[in-house]
């Protein structure tokens, strides 16, 4: 479902919800049941962070031109000791 603006003479604008591509170019206000003309706007674009774009173009990179890997990546050092006597007793990984 997309939302799509229609304009009301008495309560300006109002969104309404269709499948996409289908909103008729009139529709009938949902309060006073008058006809409302369609407003066409430019789509609800949100900005996303930073990572998750990096993320995104990452992954379409990889499409035509993959990363290549020549050795098995380093192992990660263990974790610090827990100091709590309570959590030392705890089953490790």
């Amino acid at each position: 479902m997309a939302v799509y603006a229609f304009q009301c003479v008495e309560h300006g604008p109002v969104d309404v919800r269709f499948p996409i591509g289908t909103a008729p170019p009139t529709s009938s206000c949902p309060r006073c049941g008058a006809a409302m003309r369609r407003l066409f706007s430019p789509p609800a674009l949100r900005l996303s962070s930073r990572a998750l774009v990096a993320a995104i173009e990452r992954d379409e990179r990889s499409r035509t031109d993959p990363e290549v890997v020549t050795a098995i990546p380093a192992r990660a050092g263990r974790p610090a000791r827990a100091t709590h006597p309570a959590q030392q007793r705890l089953p490790r990984p």
